[in-house]
């Protein structure tokens, strides 16, 4: 099994690496990181490479030949829509993991593609909807549209909400090493509105253990689509809810 994972340095993409690192010898047999800075969770791991790439709109002959046999993706780029203009945070949440997603689809027979996506995204926008939850939206449909006009892509989005690394060790020490105005940020929200929604809104919450998990399961299973409540977008879009009623059951997605 050959995996790839973009965002490994945030908090999503941290817990699916930490998760994939956990796994028996053997279950991922390769795994491909894109990135545009050093990974120092991966360093010196068996079976792990991290691969510097700077424009993620671009997939040049030389790259996928690297790539070549991937099984899926796990997309955990993204960005604050507060952090960038609205041009690029479009750029970023929309147009680039549109434009992996067309090119690994023919890295193998089956390819998963698993985009983090948000809760509060929608595919039916309204007035006072945020950017966010509109291009995340977006994203989500046009990933869906894609796989109608490509066998091989089988995409899933995941809508995380108050992503907790609480107790997470390997995933809070990977993110305190990006000491940055978005870390310090992040701290304060920990801090003063994780105990919070542990407490008062659980099912609000996405334990990084489990989301990990989660995403490595997708990207792992058959492709095929999910069912039950919490999913929608033609059994591909999975809710907070649905993602956490999957995780308590303790079932892998194959």
């Amino acid at each position: 099994m050959h995996l790839i994972l973009t965002g490994a340095t945030g908090l999503v993409g941290s817990a699916a690496l930490a998760h994939i690192l956990s796994l028996p010898a053997g279950s991922v047999s390769r795994l491909s990181i894109l990135s545009r800075r050093p990974v120092p969770m991966a360093e010196n791991k068996p079976n792990v490479t991290v691969i510097e790439h700077r424009d993620f709109s671009q997939y040049p002959t030389e790259l996928l030949e690297k790539l070549k046999g991937a099984n899926g993706c796990i997309w955990a780029q993204g960005i604050s829509q507060n952090d960038v203009s609205k041009d690029e945070y479009i750029k970023i949440t929309l147009d680039y993991p549109l434009a992996a997603a067309k090119a690994f689809s023919g890295l193998s027979d089956s390819f998963k593609f698993v985009y983090v996506s948000g809760e509060g995204a929608t595919t039916n926008p309204g007035r006072l909807t945020p950017l966010f939850g509109t291009v995340k939206g977006q994203a989500e449909e046009a990933l869906l549209k894609l796989s109608k006009e490509i066998p091989t892509l089988k995409p899933y989005s995941v809508r995380p909400a108050f992503v907790d690394p609480h107790n997470h060790t390997e995933v809070l020490k990977a993110v305190a090493s990006r000491a940055n105005q978005q870390t310090f940020q992040r701290k304060i929200i920990d801090n003063g509105l994780g105990p919070v929604f542990r407490c008062l809104y659980q099912g609000m919450v996405s334990p990084t253990p489990d989301l990990g998990r989660f995403l490595t399961d997708l990207a792992m299973g058959d492709g095929e689509p999910l069912n039950g409540d919490g999913v929608s977008g033609e059994g591909r879009t999975v809710s907070n809810k649905a993602f956490r009623r999957i995780a308590k059951v303790g079932a892998k997605v194959t």
